[in-house]
């Protein structure tokens, strides 16, 4: 098959939560198994490359989470000047999301959901390829193509058939987030077993676009990928499905294909508490195979809260899960939602009593303890009458949707924690450290008396985590 005008496609990648990016990965390889030459780039870890935009014909801006939004608009303004002629796409959960911004400013369409074969039909569209044969006029990437034809935005749940990801033309291993284990730093591949959800949490991003379904990604695919970043160094795998147990059989299948191969090889996974506690026959097998931790988002110790974020859990499920997962010789990693309109500041206060008596505080990061409520535009969130007494406009270049919470004591409390962690983090500030400074704040703001607070041992045995702390 010939090479299709090497360039005229860049594939951009802008943030995915600290991994090398899978979703320019497996475009690139849908690109090449038609022909195509894409280049790519990742602004996350490589400087923006001026001359791979000025050769492009179409720039596709990969957006699956809103820190990648946010750079990813602020990437797509600078390639139309640089190129005001090309097609730039957005793609990924919140580009659909966000249509109605995008398509009013810098994009010339929008795709998300299994949009890997559409990108593929955007570039024939788009005449990046002599061969359009077969191709209807009435597709809806067709439109997106046409001059001065208003782009309707695409979202696409098609079954594909998945070629193993692209990684040649990434950058290294070496510049992506690593394991830190047992005081050492160790390289990290990132791979997905499957894609979507089958759950409807109402603040989660998934569910507005995969509408409660999910796309297995076949064994065999799998293992290449993870063959080719073994053989590039990494010791440890991500899995990073919404949730890995959506299909446990599948998950399982997966897991010991993995440890046949690869028996030095770790890996971690994300799960929901309930999953975790359905399927806990299951966890000794995990750890045998492998598992080294796992992350799950637990949001809250509060049941009005959970109830209202639809999370399918309750406080004492989350309770259960750090038993059964630490039993089962796995370390539980829980994310956190603290500041939402209905938690209080005796919840969040309860919250860090909790991570503190679970001996979690070094499982978790302390950007967790800052996380506001995210309401993007098509939340589940919107529908909900719980919601809005607090909720405020569209903040479109930012977005979300505002929203105020009751008492302004948690307005500045999540001020202050926001800066804390943030300048822990740029200091690399052990995690009990600040974990101190932020319960100091929030006893403050209760008009509690400071606690005492002893360091612990800097060589402390710790469980091990990845060197990206972020999560959306």
């Amino acid at each position: 098959m010939a090479v299709k005008e090497p360039g005229a496609i860049l594939l951009v990648a802008c943030y995915e939560l600290g991994h090398q990016p899978l979703a320019v990965a497996w475009p690139a390889a849908f690109l090449e198994r038609e022909g195509y030459a894409p280049a790519v780039m990742d602004v996350s870890v490589e400087p923006f490359d001026a001359e791979r935009v000025r050769r492009a014909k179409l720039v596709a801006i990969s957006v699956p989470m809103h820190t990648a939004l946010r750079l990813g608009v602020a990437v797509a303004e600078r390639v139309r000047a640089l190129n005001a002629a090309c097609h730039i796409a957005f793609y990924g959960l919140y580009a659909t999301l966000n249509a109605d911004h995008l398509l009013a400013g810098v994009a010339n369409s929008v795709m998300s959901g299994e949009i890997d074969a559409a990108l593929v039909d955007l570039a024939r569209r788009l005449d990046l390829s002599p061969d359009r044969a077969g191709q209807g006029e009435d597709s809806p990437t067709s439109v997106a193509s046409k001059p001065g034809a208003r782009a309707v935005p695409l979202t696409v749940l098609d079954k594909l058939k998945f070629p193993v990801p692209s990684r040649a033309k990434l950058p290294s291993l070496k510049k992506y987030a690593h394991l830190e284990r047992d005081g050492g730093l160790e390289l990290v591949g990132y791979v997905e077993a499957s894609r979507g959800c089958k759950h409807m949490c109402r603040h989660c991003p998934i569910p507005p676009v995969y509408g409660g379904r999910f796309f297995i990604v076949p064994v065999e695919v799998l293992l290449a990928d993870v063959r080719q970043q073994v053989d590039a160094g990494a010791s440890h795998v991500t899995f990073g499905d919404p949730d890995f147990l959506n299909g446990p059989g599948h998950a399982l299948a997966v897991a010991r294909a993995l440890h046949d191969e690869f028996p030095g090889l770790s890996f971690d996974f994300t799960a929901k508490i309930e999953h975790l506690l359905r399927h806990r026959d299951r966890l000794p097998e995990l750890a045998r195979l492998g598992c080294a931790f796992v992350v799950s988002a637990a949001e809250s110790l509060s049941d009005a809260v959970l109830d209202h974020l639809d999370k399918g859990h309750t406080r004492a499920d989350i309770e259960a899960a750090v038993r059964l997962v630490s039993a089962a010789g796995i370390a539980l990693r829980p994310t956190w939602v603290p500041f939402t309109p209905w938690t209080t500041l005796d919840d969040y206060r309860e919250l860090l009593d909790f991570v503190d008596a679970h001996q979690l505080v070094d499982a978790i990061d302390p950007v967790q303890y800052s996380i506001r409520l995210l309401v993007p535009p098509g939340s589940l969130l919107l529908e909900s009458p719980a919601l809005r007494p607090f909720l405020g406009e569209l903040v479109k270049d930012q977005f979300h949707h505002s929203w105020t919470h009751p008492d302004p004591r948690m307005e500045t409390l999540q001020r202050e924690v926001s800066a804390v962690v943030a300048a822990a983090a740029d200091q690399r500030e052990d995690a009990a450290v600040t974990f101190h400074r932020v319960r100091a704040l929030a006893d403050r703001a209760a008009g509690a008396a400071a606690r005492m607070f002893t360091p612990p041992a800097p060589d402390r045995k710790r469980p091990p985590r990845l060197t990206e702390p972020w999560f959306c």
